[in-house]
């Protein structure tokens, strides 16, 4: 049965949106309004009935000097993927975008096909001769996502270029690390935590740590500490232009859409993170904190009480969003994946996201220039 696609409104994206369990914060509308140098386009898929049944937020990014431009589904469509006649969709998402003058697709379907439970992945890094949280027999593995897969390799589709060394995809990040909500009990979450994690909340607790919400004028607070997050981790800093925009637009939105959330230790902001929902899923998206008074654990106390703040929302997953593959002690965010590993929940890989040219020419001399930045 074919689909119709057309262009849709901000009021039908949403309302879509919202009929669903969960989707990515990159696919609803405002999040076209977080990335100016992008203009977004909300399209809808109907069926006979003239129903919505998936949409998708494209970000199209103009070349310079040239009427062509690259069109990006972060984390998204939001289809049927399991749905075996992918061309139904696919097809005219492509003809559409064709049309609108883009010479290269890509795309992130938001689809999990392996995971590791905690232990596993803690194994894995206690284990010499394992390198790579990819080379691990998963817990758990997913047959549809790897059709998925062969699927789209049949149509044309190109899988990007994997992870980077790091561990993080060039992209949005093909693993993550998520912690599971649903039918548990904060009692039943906590004692999921591993003992480093239950001592270090307490010692917070002890320790006076508070945590609070912040608004639009505490983002300078979380700005300061992200800056000196971000040199102390070797990583460029978004401007703080980019967190205030941010704001706006998914407050405006949804006021529970996006939260800041401060941990202070005698009048001190520690540690600041950004926490992000839609339907039953929570990210935390980005965090910051000092290296002063680090004893008192500021960053599991945050984590801890937005965790809480998610559970009480009625989420299903908390997610920590992305994580390293590597599993090498010389890699600097092997530290970070140890501290996710330390809730007790699951490390989750993506089917990655995928590319299909256009124009072979334009979207070859795009990867060339993307691979020299």
């Amino acid at each position: 049965m074919d689909l119709r696609l057309r262009t849709i409104s901000r009021d039908e994206h949403t309302a879509f949106v919202d009929s669903l369990p969960s989707a990515s914060h990159m696919q609803v509308p405002s999040w076209g309004e977080v990335k100016p140098d992008w203009r977004p386009e909300s399209l809808g898929w109907f069926d006979e009935t003239g129903r919505i049944t998936g949409t998708a937020l494209v970000l199209h990014r103009p070349l310079p000097k040239l009427k062509r431009s690259l069109a990006y589904l972060p984390e998204g469509p939001l289809i049927d993927w399991y749905d075996h006649d992918l061309g139904r969709w696919l097809t005219p998402l492509l003809g559409h975008l064709k049309g609108q003058g883009a010479f290269s697709v890509k795309m992130g379907p938001p689809v999990v096909a392996r995971r590791w439970d905690a232990a596993t992945v803690k194994d894995a890094v206690a284990d010499p001769d394992a390198h790579r949280l990819g080379e691990v027999e998963p817990t758990e593995q997913d047959p549809r996502a790897f059709a998925l897969m062969d699927r789209l390799r049949t149509m044309g589709w190109q899988q990007s270029g994997g992870d980077s060394e790091e561990g993080f995809a060039a992209g949005q990040p093909r693993h993550v690390f998520q912690l599971p909500l649903a039918d548990r009990s904060l009692d039943d979450i906590l004692s999921g935590f591993n003992q480093l994690w239950r001592r270090n909340i307490k010692k917070a607790e002890k320790a006076g740590v508070k945590v609070v919400q912040g608004d639009y004028a505490d983002l300078e607070t979380f700005y300061a500490l992200y800056t000196e997050t971000a040199e102390r981790d070797r990583f460029i800093p978004r401007p703080l232009a980019y967190f205030q925009r941010m704001w706006k637009a998914l407050t405006a939105e949804d006021p529970d859409r996006m939260r800041l959330y401060l941990a202070a230790h005698d009048g001190e902001v520690l540690a600041a993170a950004t926490m992000l929902t839609v339907g039953g899923h929570v990210w935390y998206s980005y965090g910051a904190s000092t290296s002063r008074r680090r004893e008192v654990q500021p960053n599991n106390a945050i984590q801890w009480q937005m965790i809480r703040d998610a559970h009480a929302l009625g989420a299903h997953v908390y997610d920590f969003r992305g994580t390293t593959d590597t599993l090498d002690e010389s890699n600097h965010l092997l530290g970070l994946l140890r501290f996710k590993v330390g809730t007790g929940g699951q490390a989750a890989e993506y089917v990655g996201e995928w590319d299909f040219p256009l124009n072979k020419v334009l979207h070859k001399a795009f990867q060339l220039y993307m691979a020299r930045r």
